[in-house]
């Protein structure tokens, strides 16, 4: 579903499409949708600070998850809630939650401090980045 889509509209457009009476679209549980999280100006600035620094001339574009999310409840109770990860990987090797899922080691420290320099920008305002517990070892 997307955002302001109903679960009427879904079923719908599902049985609009399947266009066979042997097939019945039925919700199996309740769902309560909720809104996007707004994009605000100082967390997408860090993540655009912060990716060029790591992944230099990369593109910061929001998008929309597939799947479903637990953050809904967050924005049902009215918290923005975000997914980001911080991980690279090469184009067209997604993997995800495959037989065959996998991350480079090299991703996997480099995800770990671009989070932790993310959690720090954001929970800290404008003051200098304190040094990582990867750069403090």
């Amino acid at each position: 579903m997307l955002p302001g889509e109903s679960v009427a509209e879904v079923q719908k457009t599902l049985t609009r499409v399947l266009a066979d009476d042997k097939i019945v679209v039925s919700q199996m549980e309740d769902y309560t949708p909720s809104p996007p999280s707004p994009l605000k100006q100082d967390v997408v600035q860090a993540i655009e600070r912060l990716t060029a620094e790591f992944w230099p001339g990369a593109a910061v574009v929001p998008a929309m998850s597939t799947g479903a999310t637990d953050s809904r409840f967050l924005r049902n109770a009215g918290i923005a809630a975000y997914g980001h990860s911080g991980l690279a990987s090469e184009p067209g090797d997604n993997r995800a939650h495959g037989k065959d899922e996998r991350l480079a080691v090299k991703s996997f420290y480099d995800g770990l401090e671009y989070q932790y320099r993310l959690v720090k920008a954001l929970s800290s305002g404008d003051k200098p980045m304190p040094l990582s517990p990867m750069e403090a070892q």
